[in-house]
């Protein structure tokens, strides 16, 4: 299993209605066969961060299956003009 970690720096003042297509673009990512689940969590002392952390059977599900597939445009479309600066994603896997 292949954890993909993004802090996502929203725009000031526009941290609800980020939520709310949020919840929009779930259905996309979660129709991507490799992924497993996701969480979305908000920081408490920064309230336009928010951490996303998805489950992914492997690396390429993420990397090929879900960002070269149509789901990934609709997501793209629906979240990546809340974000400033745009975040970086990296990828772990447990060891312990």
């Amino acid at each position: 299993m292949i954890l993909e970690m993004a802090i996502l720096n929203v725009i000031v003042g526009k941290e609800k209605q980020f939520e709310t297509d949020f919840k929009k673009a779930e259905k996309y990512i979660s129709a991507i066969k490799g992924y497993l689940n996701h969480t979305l969590s908000k920081c408490l002392e920064q309230p336009n961060q928010y951490a996303l952390l998805v489950n992914w059977e492997t690396l390429e599900s993420h990397t090929t299956s879900f960002r070269q597939s149509a789901e990934y445009l609709e997501w793209k479309s629906l979240l990546h003009h809340y974000y400033d600066p745009f975040p970086t994603v990296e990828h772990y896997v447990t060891i312990s």
